[in-house]
């Protein structure tokens, strides 16, 4: 167990609220697995009160933070930097320390590409369903597009918010056809449907489908973006990046439709790793994260 000393670094996540946070069990787990003096605590900042936070953080040299819901994309104007894909995405999760303040990333991608790969979930020429269009799915589509999907359909409550996405998209393809000729992505496109427009889908083929709203989290557990039966009869794989609970609406629909089926756990872990890569200059090895997953499976009563 880390005793708390001068030397102590301390790292933490900033979001409001952040009390049900399962991310401190990775960071104080790993802290102890291996022998760093660290400490990781949430840390719940009101409304209008982000930048005296961060300012506060960078005063007291914290070592690193996280950032969650509602901060991810107001906090960016308080750093000192900002990683390319971060920038791109519009939205940091994980703070590192630099001269004068900090420099924000986004691991959640990454850690979703990471997760994706652990469950054997292929992205590279698949035909994607995206569930929403907000910040997170966002996020999502654009990881889609640098990971070579094939064609992403983009279903949303508001039609008018999902066609602002896929323009969005198709234009960041167009870029990277212009500047590499090795992307391949000339014929990389998104299409824009309401959700009641999913019987427009090619019925004959079976789609990797990805929820990223957040209907079904916890407490809303008996709810799904879409009930009817017909829609999940197009699913091969749905994966909800929602992790508690760890059975969505949408996984249990999907799964009586006979399509495999995975939740946003790993996505959590897989992030939060990254994050103390960066924070630690170090890779965490496979044996420490399955064991981590099982003390964030264990807290979530899986």
């Amino acid at each position: 167990m880390t005793v708390i000393d001068a030397k102590t670094k301390v790292c933490g996540l900033i979001g409001y609220p952040v009390g049900h946070s399962v991310s401190p069990i990775i960071h104080n787990t790993l802290a102890e697995m291996y022998g760093r003096n660290l400490v990781y605590v949430p840390l719940p900042v009101e409304p209008g009160k982000l930048q005296r936070a961060i300012e506060g953080a960078e005063a007291f040299g914290f070592a690193g933070m996280n950032v969650t819901v509602p901060y991810k994309s107001e906090v960016i104007p308080y750093l000192k930097d900002i990683d390319p894909l971060a920038e791109r995405i519009g939205a940091v999760n994980t703070l590192v320390p630099v001269a004068g303040g900090y420099k924000g990333y986004n691991t959640d991608m990454p850690g979703l590409y990471r997760a994706m790969c652990s469950d054997g979930v292929q992205i590279a020429q698949e035909e994607v369903i995206l569930l929403g269009a907000g910040g997170v799915a966002r996020a999502i589509a654009f990881l889609l597009l640098e990971k070579g999907a094939k064609h992403i359909f983009i279903l949303n409550r508001s039609k008018e918010r999902a066609e602002v996405l896929a323009d969005e998209i198709n234009r960041a393809a167009g870029q990277m056809a212009k500047e590499s000729e090795l992307t391949g992505r000339e014929g990389f496109f998104a299409t824009a449907y309401a959700l009641e427009e999913y019987g427009l889908l090619d019925d004959s083929k079976r789609y990797l489908a990805i929820q990223a709203t957040n209907v079904g989290m916890f407490p809303h557990t008996g709810q799904a973006v879409i009930e009817e039966e017909a829609f999940y009869r197009l699913v091969k794989t749905g994966y909800d990046v929602i992790f508690n609970p760890t059975r969505t609406r949408f996984m249990e629909l999907a799964k009586q439709a006979g399509a495999n089926t995975c939740h946003g756990l790993k996505m959590l872990l897989y992030q939060g790793l990254i994050a103390w890569e960066l924070w630690n200059d170090m890779q965490v090895c496979e044996e420490a994260a399955g064991k981590i997953y099982r003390k964030m499976e264990k807290a979530l009563g899986v």
